[in-house]
């Protein structure tokens, strides 16, 4: 947006006492002091929603000029700073969805309350119906919402794959080997949240299924979460040796440690709604050059297997692992499935390509 001369405000959180703003690259960041934390609980993840829609809010209609606003979900109630903006200043919004909310919550049971709920799905449609038009980071959702609105203009754009800061490499850290003692092992990694939704409970039975047979498997997870605790808990009372936990990471140090992986896993819990989400993670990967192992179906499942980047695994079947990681363990095989992935990234969700798309999308 700021290539094409557009001025940029951006309002987001962290959990400093005091708001700031800094100029990044551009662009305007505005820091409202929001605590937060994916350790918080249901509720109290609602009240800092809800916290942070009012304070960007108070804030947004202190700027002199907006043209457009540009409401990322979730959570579901960043729209009602843009409803509010929209009702006093007169000014369209744009809606991106990154996950459908409340209707996630919903089908995991986190979201229970009958008022709630009824509540959430009446901010759902108006939302869907007051944006001028709407993006949908997945064709699950894209589908979800076009039946809800029919006529509105929605844009599909799956999340970026940065093919210019990420990149493939064909050498492995040898740095990085020599701290972990990785040697010529095979290495695959989970790297993003470490929440409830994210089941690496699924990812520890690959660690004991490989750990069983004998297999020269290094296992990482890169993150944190609400469920750090107890999965390290779980590594010890299953006595997991070839597993190390590494702390959340930014995308520069992450770039390091993707080099010395061989495969990356997508991992989410065992529901359909999961099948709609477009994981960061994923594209991150991709644009590494990792093959991709998932445990989710859906459209991501079905890029895997129809690009040959990867494969799918039953989580309630975590045997299967052994035989179908064995034919990658060979170099030739693995550097077919890595090169596809790339490619991948590179044909269909090049970031620069994508902003295009999106740009053309919010300016016509």
């Amino acid at each position: 947006m700021i290539e094409k001369g557009h001025q940029v405000q951006m309002i987001t959180a962290h959990n400093k006492k005091n708001y700031e703003k800094k100029d990044i690259e551009g662009i305007t960041v505005h820091y409202l002091p929001v605590k937060y934390s994916n350790h918080f609980g249901f509720l109290r993840r609602i009240y800092a929603f809800l916290q942070f829609a009012h304070k960007a809010y108070y804030l947004g209609r202190k700027f002199e000029k907006i043209d457009l606003v540009y409401a990322t979900s979730t959570p579901l109630t960043v729209v009602l700073t843009a409803l509010r903006l929209r009702q006093k200043k007169q000014i369209p919004f744009v809606f991106e969805i990154r996950d459908l909310w409340p209707e996630a919550p919903i089908r995991l049971k986190e979201l229970r309350n009958v008022f709630i709920k009824a509540l959430s799905r009446k901010l759902e449609i108006k939302a869907y119906r007051e944006a001028c038009k709407i993006i949908a980071l997945s064709p699950g959702i894209y589908e979800y919402v076009s039946n809800l609105v029919p006529g509105k203009p929605i844009f599909l754009c799956p999340n970026f794959s940065d093919c210019t800061f990420f990149e493939k490499s064909d050498r492995k850290n040898t740095e990085l080997l020599e701290k972990h003692i990785i040697g010529n092992a095979f290495v695959i990694s989970y790297f993003g949240a470490i929440g409830k939704i994210n089941a690496l409970e699924y990812f520890l039975d690959l660690v004991k299924a490989a750990e069983d047979h004998k297999m020269n498997i290094r296992f990482f997870i890169i993150g944190d979460g609400a469920m750090l605790s107890q999965l390290r808990r779980l590594v010890v009372k299953r006595n997991l040796k070839t597993i190390e936990f590494l702390p959340h990471m930014d995308k520069f140090r992450l770039k390091k440690y993707l080099s010395i992986c061989d495969a990356a896993y997508i991992s989410f819990i065992n529901n359909p709604v999961m099948r709609l989400n477009s994981p960061n993670k994923f594209f991150d990967a991709l644009a590494s050059g990792k093959m991709v192992i998932t445990n989710t179906s859906g459209w991501i499942r079905d890029l895997v297997e129809e690009n040959e980047c990867g494969f799918y695994l039953d989580p309630e079947n975590p045997e299967e692992f052994v035989s179908m990681i064995k034919p990658f363990m060979v170099e030739s095989q693995l550097s077919k499935q890595q090169n596809n992935a790339r490619k991948l990234a590179e044909r269909s969700f090049d970031k620069d390509e994508r902003i295009k798309k999106l740009m053309n999308f919010l300016t016509t």
